[in-house]
Order: structure tokens, then C-alpha cells, then sequence
């Protein structure tokens, strides 16, 4: 994280050198890019498109939810391995990343399932932008947060705020982003079962 940081201020700096100072206090207006360098493994802002996905050429399309991946057998296998509804994980990786392997969130959350740091290295992981480490640590993670929280709902919630939040609010804690985190899975879920 902090070498993005670190990337995302010398960008900064180097637009401030190329362009000189504009407006008061010599700040200078950018907007999120990818980076230009074609050997950057991250782009120094990777917002999450649809048009990122990683699908496979025989991908259906229900609304603007993907119903194939190039992920589902990575997915279907670590469901299996963890018991937990294929649907349900594939309609998180969907809200979380868009299907991208390689998305990174300004918190600095990775991958399709956008694992933070530290809960990746609690689960073993090296890489979390390897789609099968990614899916299996996330899909193990959702089904600890299932158990533990034994409601759907709850468990989502969880997922997107921490099982703390969800302890201390003694339900889906009082955010909008986790409120509508937990809907969008919830719909995007019930479109891909319904395919």
C-alpha cells in the first residue's frame, strides 16, 4: 500500500513539475489514471468497470450481472471445499471487484473478493491477486463469517465491515455503504440463481 502511496505522489509531483503550479496555494487538479507504464503491476487508481471483467467468451448476461465467468471453476471448487452457495460467492465477487483479478480498492483491499492485507495473511495468502488463492481465502473467510453470524444477511455485512462492526451493532451496522453492499449481493445473488 504504502508503494502506491509513494507512486501516487510522484505522479503528483511530476504533473505539478510538467505543468507548473495552477490555482491558489499552487495545487494542481488530477483525476484517477492508470498508470502509463506498461510494466506497473497496479494501476495507481483502479477503479472497478464492468469492462475490466474477466469473462469467458460464452458469458451470459442477466441485467448487469455476469452469470459465467473465467472464474467458475476456481469459484465452484473452493464453494465445494467450504460449503457455501456458488451464487452467493460469485455474486460477491461481482460487488467487490467486478470480476478483476487485479483490483485494488483506495483501502487496500485486493483481487476478485478484495481481501485487506491483513486478513489475507491471516488466511495464508502470498499473493492476493492469484484468483485461486484469492477465491479460496475469500470463500473460506465468508463461510467463518456465516458460521459465526449465522444469518445471510449478517455475514455479508461482515464481509464488507468486519465481524467487529457487526458484533458491536448487534446486526448490519449503521453505514449506507454496508446497507447497500448487503442488497446489491443480496440482488445480484438472486439474478444469477434465477439465470
Amino acid at each position: 500500500m504504502f508503494e502506491g502511496i509513494v507512486g501516487a505522489m510522484s505522479r503528483v509531483n511530476e504533473i505539478k513539475a510538467r505543468f507548473g503550479s495552477a490555482g491558489q496555494g499552487g495545487r494542481v487538479a488530477t483525476a484517477a489514471h492508470w498508470s502509463a507504464d506498461p510494466d506497473a503491476s497496479v494501476p495507481v487508481f483502479q477503479p472497478v468497470m464492468p469492462a475490466q471483467s474477466t469473462l469467458s467468451p460464452t458469458s451470459r448476461v442477466k441485467g448487469s450481472v455476469e452469470t459465467v465467468s473465467a472464474y467458475d471453476d476456481l469459484i465452484e471448487k473452493a464453494c465445494a471445499k467450504y460449503g457455501v452457495d456458488s451464487a452467493l460467492v460469485k455474486a460477491v465477487v461481482r460487488a467487490e471487484s467486478g470480476f478483476s483479478a487485479r483490483a485494488t480498492s483506495p483501502a487496500g483491499a485486493c483481487g476478485l473478493m478484495q481481501l485487506m492485507p491483513s486478513t489475507a495473511a491471516q488466511l495464508g495468502v502470498s499473493d492476493p491477486f492469484d484468483p485461486g488463492q484469492n477465491i479460496d481465502a475469500g470463500v473460506r473467510y465468508l463461510k467463518q463469517q456465516l458460521d459465526r453470524f449465522d444469518d445471510e444477511k449478517l455475514a455479508l455485512a461482515a464481509y464488507n465491515a468486519g465481524p467487529g462492526s457487526v458484533a458491536k451493532h448487534h446486526g448490519i451496522p449503521p453505514f449506507r455503504e454496508t446497507h447497500s453492499y448487503v442488497d446489491k449481493v443480496i440482488g445480484y445473488r438472486n439474478a444469477i440463481r434465477s439465470r
